[in-house]
């Protein structure tokens, strides 16, 4: 399996991905989210392709004053529990470290629920967790 910044030929199979994956609101959510973080720095978006060229995972990370934050992560059905998940969230932990952040944090929000004891299992702590109703799709003056 390849860890990878998202390049713009991604974008229909992880569309498509997320489509599978994620609720309706929680889809609708992720690519607002999406296309901001592109704009601002698409290197935090980070895909996982297997051997076959498919892309079978995603992560969108963000940095907001000094602190790194997970935002959405999601993994083809057939590829969970196979340690892509980890590879992500180690893949972008490395590249919020390669910028100094002060803090990484997990977006647990409703549709990120699921998953927290996957970052559990990483080390992470329920401090680690930034529970709040803001979303990365709307910036503020």
């Amino acid at each position: 399996m390849n860890v990878r910044s998202f390049q713009l030929a991604d974008y229909q199979p992880l569309t498509a991905l997320l489509e599978e994956v994620l609720t309706e609101e929680c889809y609708e959510q992720t690519m607002q989210a999406f296309a901001r973080q592109l704009s601002w720095d698409s290197d935090l978006v980070i895909v996982a392709v297997n051997h076959a060229h498919e892309i079978v995972g995603m992560i969108i990370g963000t940095i907001d004053n000094n602190k790194g934050y997970y935002y959405r992560i999601a993994v083809a059905p057939d590829h969970q529990r196979k340690g892509v998940g980890k590879e992500l969230v180690s893949a972008l932990r490395q590249r919020f470290q390669a910028r100094n952040v002060s803090k990484i944090l997990i977006t647990a929000d409703e549709h990120n629920e699921p998953v927290l004891p996957l970052y559990e299992s990483m080390g992470y702590a329920a401090t680690d967790f930034f529970r709040a109703f803001q979303k990365l799709s709307i910036v503020t003056g």
